[in-house]
């Protein structure tokens, strides 16, 4: 089990509560500050998380820790999806996602949702695709959120996983260390209300279990076909699997 990294050290409240605490108070300038940390790569990774999803053609989809809701409201536009849920902890990023929906065409299909990723709203067997981005590493208890997702998704249903992870290669391995411990913290305190909330973005990446370290624990909880491919040097990694 991966060691656990909350964002306020000092406080009383789990690392649930602190989370969505968190993306409550950054949730004004998240989009705009991911872009400037990612130097815009994000989005390309995004672009292969919904190819993925799009090629099966599902009629649901469950985007889990939507933050803002950018990925569902790009699912809506590549896909013939009838239902798309976004989920996430924060009121504060889903009033953004509310505000981005009202502005398209799409309010029929899309519905923001908040809930928790341990303790999901759903019935069995409910959605063609499940995804998250940069949101895994904030679950309270990982295996549990995983067992939740295996459950709401459909057999042969595929579950797509964005999320950071840490080059293996030289000099990839240096240079990451030095940005994320040294430039992502400073960054963040210089444009965010929250001082600590980069630090600890930087802080939960180093430490989450990634590559074939996850891939073992989609496989104990259920998932079948685990497939890992590495971004950007290795910064970020997409995980695919089914049920």
């Amino acid at each position: 089990m991966e060691k656990k990294v909350t964002p306020y050290k000092d406080s009383s409240l789990n690392k649930k509560q602190q989370v969505e605490q968190m993306f409550d108070t950054i949730s004004g300038n998240y989009d705009g500050l991911n872009r400037v940390i990612s130097l815009g790569i994000d989005v390309k990774w995004r672009k292969k998380v919904i190819k993925l999803v799009s090629g099966t053609n599902p009629t649901s989809i469950l985007d889990i820790a939507t933050g803002t809701g950018d990925l569902a409201i790009q699912f809506a536009e590549a896909t013939q999806a009838e239902k798309i849920i976004g989920l996430d902890l924060s009121e504060g990023m889903l009033n953004i996602a509310h505000k981005k929906i009202a502005k398209t065409n799409f309010r029929n299909r899309i519905d923001f949702v908040k809930g928790d990723s341990e303790n999901l709203p759903f019935e069995d067997n409910s959605f063609d695709a499940i995804t998250v981005s940069f949101g895994i590493r904030n679950f309270e208890t990982l295996e549990k959120g995983l067992s939740e997702i295996l459950r709401v998704l459909k057999p042969k249903g595929i579950f797509v996983i964005l999320e950071t992870s840490v080059p293996t290669k030289i000099p990839f391995k240096q240079g990451y260390t030095i940005y994320s411990k040294g430039i992502l913290p400073i960054i963040g305190k210089l444009f965010s209300k929250d001082k600590v909330a980069y630090k600890y973005l930087s802080e939960s990446a180093s430490v989450f279990p990634y590559g074939s370290t996850l891939n073992n624990i989609l496989r104990k909880i259920g998932f079948k076909e685990v497939e890992n491919k590495p971004q950007t040097f290795g910064v970020a990694t997409i995980y695919k699997a089914t049920k």
